[in-house]
């Protein structure tokens, strides 16, 4: 107990982050529809938030090495705060693009600054405890996020500014907390290619979770307000589908162990086509049915990038688990560019249903690339236990590292 509340100010930090990142993706959508934004530029402002979040990644480890962390946290803070309060200056859809490159590396640079910091200060006693912690924060903030924009009035210098209120708050905690500041931690480098040389699967698998994942949480209050949900109804609908995710953590992480994780790959793809079209069908059957098909949705593609990594990790030595986990995040970043910005295209020409026939589509071609795999090579004969990744920083491989191991002490 006495080490969660060592850590509560860093905790209290993620939520507020959470709050304040989480809430202006469905925000931006809600108002950008009320200003007059094409799908494709709303689509836009997610992408351009991956944009931001993949720059984040990469530049926050080289800023504090040289500024330290709490000097790193408040510039990122400053970044995100700036984007913020400047939406309702500017009523344009590419400098909202701009800003939301901010936002995005205001949260990579903030979660890399809390993780280093958490990375330096557990013990191999203490590290299981502590994950299990931070997956709560993190997992409880972002379910938080997502109903917050339910008492959002859309394009609103007041939800914006409320908005940047909770980003600043962020750093309030964490600056002020007794813990004394850690070292620098060591640049690591980033290998995209030690992915593939690992695990093309898994590559596969990463980039088909960020297709699912990205697309529904910056382009899904799209495809809700096509259906006829109201703003609060929104935000259950994008809570529903965290909420799914969550749920789905130990039940799958148990099939990854105990079978082939290919297989349990290749099964949650059809599973996850198979809540594609459950999702499209329940749109006329009501709010609560299209709730619990959001639910059934998560359950299926939110498990998808911890199972891949898993599966990479099978085939790495303890050496290369730090780079591996931040290779896998690379091309998570990437796919989560593309994604929203190719779904709202697609939802201009084709309709609301187009979202998830490409995401549909997406995991039917990792069913026939799992397929495929399974006769390339044979599964690992030593595996690693199944860990819940966050997709937070690059530097969330630091801290899975030992949890990886079986016999770490």
């Amino acid at each position: 107990m006495r080490l969660l509340i060592s850590f509560a100010a860093l905790f209290l930090s993620v939520i507020l982050l959470q709050l304040s990142s989480g809430g202006v993706g469905p925000l931006d959508v809600l108002s950008g529809t009320q200003l007059g934004f094409t799908n494709q530029q709303i689509g836009l402002l997610g992408s351009a938030h991956f944009v931001g979040f993949f720059l984040g990644c990469w530049g926050a480890p080289r800023l504090l090495g040289t500024v330290g962390h709490s000097r790193a946290f408040a510039a990122f803070t400053a970044a995100g705060a700036i984007g913020l309060l400047s939406h309702m200056m500017v009523l344009d859809p590419y400098a909202w693009a701009l800003m939301r490159v901010a936002s995005g590396f205001c949260v990579a640079g903030c979660y890399t600054v809390v993780e280093a910091w958490l990375q330096a200060k557990v013990t191999n006693e203490t590290r299981g405890r502590t994950m299990g912690a931070y997956r709560v924060v993190d997992t409880s903030g972002s379910l938080a996020a997502q109903m917050i924009i339910g008492v959002l009035a859309p394009a609103s210098y007041v939800s914006y500014n409320l908005l940047a209120i909770l980003c600043c708050a962020a750093l309030i905690p964490l600056v002020l907390t007794r813990l004394p500041q850690p070292e620098t931690p060591e640049k690591g480098r980033l290998r995209p290619k030690l992915a593939i040389d690992r695990s093309p699967l898994a590559v596969a698998a990463v980039v088909v979770a960020a297709l699912s994942s990205a697309s529904f949480r910056m382009v899904g209050p799209i495809y809700g307000q096509e259906v006829g949900l109201t703003a609060g109804q929104i935000a259950w609908f994008l809570s529903a589908f965290v909420l799914g995710g969550a749920l789905a953590q130990f039940p799958v992480g148990w099939l990854a162990d105990k079978f082939d994780r290919r297989w349990v790959l290749i099964w949650l793809s059809a599973a996850s086509m198979l809540s594609c079209a459950v999702t499209v069908m329940s749109a006329g059957m009501g709010t609560q049915a299209i709730f619990l098909a959001a639910t059934f949705f998560g359950l299926t593609t939110f498990p998808i990038y911890s199972v891949a990594a898993s599966h990479a990790h099978d085939f790495a030595s303890s050496s290369e688990r730090v780079e591996l986990s931040a290779a896998l995040m690379f091309w998570f970043a990437v796919g989560a560019i593309f994604a929203p910005y190719i779904a709202s295209v697609l939802i201009e020409g084709f309709g609301p249903v187009a979202l998830f026939t490409m995401i549909s589509v997406g995991h039917g071609v990792l069913v026939l690339f799992g397929l495929t795999r399974m006769r390339a090579r044979p599964t690992a004969t030593k595996r690693t236990p199944y860990v819940y990744a966050p997709r937070t920083s690059f530097t969330i491989g630091r801290l899975m590292r030992r949890s990886r191991e079986r016999d770490a002490p």
